[in-house]
């Protein structure tokens, strides 16, 4: 895998790709799974929407979201780790309307109005500012009139304002376009892209958001 972005760390593969999920636990002290679960609950997934999961990683979200679909749903996952695509081939084996494409999300998806919700968790705060807004303009075009978009990922937060043991670990862990992400007016940005009707839900004191916008132009 090319790393196309050096400074970012959403390109994992190796022992990092290998053990993605436990480290994730880890990480947010064992809420993970539980935050991931709430999130997908609150897209109030119907049985036939088509679903796109950009950075889709291991499955495990797909997973979740494509145990909400009938035969008449779909969900295509996005990824271009070989080490993360092969977990999530392994994870999503016994369900027939989900599929992994290695490509990048930083151009054009492929799609017109296609799909009913796009998802992507802990992926869009790893890229330069200009590539998220490449990203956001692609999945907007991707998804049908009022068709939503979920971001998971940080919220927008001071962090001379964070705790202290939670600011060191955030330092250590995550990459220099994190740091740009958090002080981002992102309901703003969605906006100028073509989203609007905005709701938010927060987890983890208020650290991590999921976004939910919706495509009205």
């Amino acid at each position: 895998m090319n790393n196309y972005y050096p400074k970012s760390k959403v390109e994992i593969r190796g022992f990092t790709a290998k053990h993605y999920d436990a480290l994730m636990n880890t990480i947010t002290l064992g809420r993970y799974s539980s935050f991931i679960e709430e999130a997908i609950q609150l897209m109030k997934i119907k049985s036939d929407d088509k679903i796109i999961d950009l950075g889709s990683g291991t499955g495990r979200n797909a997973c979740l979201m494509v145990k909400q679909l009938s035969k008449k749903g779909k969900l295509v996952g996005l990824d271009i780790s070989e080490d993360m695509i092969a977990q999530f081939k392994k994870n999503c084996a016994g369900f027939s309307n989900t599929g992994i494409i290695n490509k990048r999300i930083d151009r054009d998806l492929g799609y017109k109005m296609y799909f009913d919700k796009a998802f992507t968790s802990f992926v869009l705060h790893g890229f330069p500012q200009e590539v998220r807004k490449q990203i956001i303009g692609s999945t907007c075009r991707a998804l049908k009139k009022n068709g939503e978009f979920f971001i998971l990922d940080y919220n927008e937060f001071s962090l001379k304002e964070m705790s202290f043991y939670l600011k060191i670990p955030f330092k250590l862990i995550e990459c220099p376009y994190a740091f740009s992400f958090i002080k981002k007016d992102w309901k703003k940005i969605l906006a100028e892209e073509g989203f609007g009707q905005f709701e938010e839900y927060t987890f983890f004191r208020k650290y991590i958001r999921l976004l939910k916008a919706k495509k009205i132009s």
